[in-house]
């Protein structure tokens, strides 16, 4: 009896090891069978940055390793190495390990140039996106898309999660205010990994001569999926908490109040001097921040470090209730709010007291409207 119940246990647990393995998330970037002949005698670039990441080996080496002729390196915003302030001009160089020159698309140009992608076959795209309107590696993909297809060179897409995939909100951007941190008629929050959101851009005609596009799918990946990310996607969203909040803490960028750029805790907490709160924190400059906004000014504010619920759609009470607290009403939003929000709307329906249901209520054809359309790139 004894025997009979150890067997059973032991096939139970091979069992639920095989069910384990089976629904293992399996990275675009680790499929190396599925790619690796796309790029084989082929001169390849890559358009990657630090979360460009097999296991524990960049795919610059991982190629370099399998015998792929990589000839150049394009790096988005926070640079190659993703150390760089949001917005900092970031300057061509060489990949100290490899020789590799990386041509920077957050400098004197945000589109490959002509020089640039002489000599180059096939460009693979592998940034880890965090699935928002006003995050730029979206805004990086369109261009190295326009730019490929004016020349003819396929894109191959290595497909990676979206932390923030699991939902879909925000206003659709008005063309009015397209920028490089919104370029396209979409919500805040998208909910379409970057493989899903290239697809899109070439079926909406958002280039004007479509390009060739393979995108390597992930294995055992839903927009479900819970996926905290291994390393951080930029200097300012350290962690999954971060990563979650962004959507929502982001439209503060463009009013008087910190989110904590400067901090150790970066979109996770939010303050001004004015607020009344026994919470507070003080920013400073550092690496990924030279100079944040109220750069050493205590803080009064609200600590979303530790709240217990996971958000699935875009808290707008935060930014209606700070600006009911500011007594110089006139001096809370700047100029980049409107362009943050994609539309000028926001800023007014705030300011008319408009409640958070009010306001999400006049999103909800767009996004009616953008589902639709999104439901014909999915892949997951």
């Amino acid at each position: 009896m004894i025997a009979k119940i150890k067997q059973i246990i032991c096939i139970s647990l091979v069992l639920f090891t095989f069910s384990a393995q089976a629904q293992k998330l399996v990275l675009a970037a680790e499929r190396t069978d599925i790619y690796l002949h796309h790029l084989q005698n082929k001169k390849v670039g890559v358009v990657g940055n630090q979360t460009s990441m097999i296991t524990n080996t960049h795919l610059v080496d991982s190629l370099i390793s399998l015998g792929i002729d990589l000839v150049k390196v394009f790096s988005p915003e926070h640079g190659f190495r993703g150390k760089e302030d949001a917005g900092a001009i970031i300057e061509d160089g060489i990949d100290s390990k490899t020789g590799i020159p990386i041509f920077s698309l957050h400098g004197k140009n945000k589109k490959p140039q002509a020089e640039q992608l002489q000599g180059i076959d096939v460009l693979v795209f592998d940034i880890q996106d965090v699935g928002v309107r006003f995050y730029t590696y979206i805004s990086t993909l369109h261009y190295v898309m326009e730019a490929a297809a004016e020349f003819g060179i396929p894109v191959l897409i290595l497909d990676r999660p979206n932390p923030n995939g699991h939902f879909v909100d925000g206003p659709i951007l008005d063309t009015a205010f397209q920028s490089f941190v919104g370029m396209h008629t979409i919500p805040i929050a998208h909910g379409m990994t970057i493989g899903e959101y290239a697809k899109m851009i070439n079926g909406e005609d958002w280039i004007t001569t479509k390009c060739e596009l393979i995108v390597i799918e992930m294995e055992n990946y839903t927009h479900n999926t819970n996926y905290d990310l291994p390393i951080k996607p930029s200097p300012n969203l350290p962690n999954a908490r971060s990563v979650n909040l962004y959507p929502s803490l982001c439209l503060f960028e463009g009013t008087n109040i910190s989110i904590g750029r400067g901090t150790d805790f970066p979109f996770q907490h939010f303050g001004a001097p004015y607020l009344k709160s026994n919470y507070s924190f003080m920013p400073k400059s550092g690496e990924g921040s030279r100079n944040p906004k109220l750069e050493n000014i205590e803080c009064f504010g609200t600590d979303l470090r530790f709240q217990d619920n996971y958000l699935t759609t875009i808290n707008l009470n935060w930014i209606i209730e700070t600006y009911k607290q500011c007594s110089e009403k006139e001096k809370f939003f700047n100029s980049y709010f409107d362009t943050l929000a994609g539309n000028d709307k926001l800023k007014k329906q705030i300011i008319a007291g408009k409640t958070a249901r009010e306001i999400k209520t006049s999103w909800k054809e767009g996004l009616e409207e953008f589902k639709k359309v999104r439901g014909k790139y999915l892949i997951y």
